[in-house]
């Protein structure tokens, strides 16, 4: 096991979901595939915070 932590979590009463990577990257989706395609990406997402500021 890697010990490698994704996690995500969902916004009661939207269908918005909040996502971290390891890396300390966020990301908000409404799919739950684009969700994991995008946490899966690493390190591709890592240079940009969600509001498109280099980290």
């Amino acid at each position: 096991m890697s010990g490698t932590v994704y996690r995500i979590v969902w916004a009661p009463g939207s269908d918005r979901l909040h996502g971290t990577c390891h890396c300390g990257a966020e990301h908000d989706a409404d799919d739950p595939v684009e969700m994991w395609q995008w946490l899966l990406a690493h390190p591709d997402h890592a240079v940009a915070a969600p509001d498109g500021r280099a980290r």
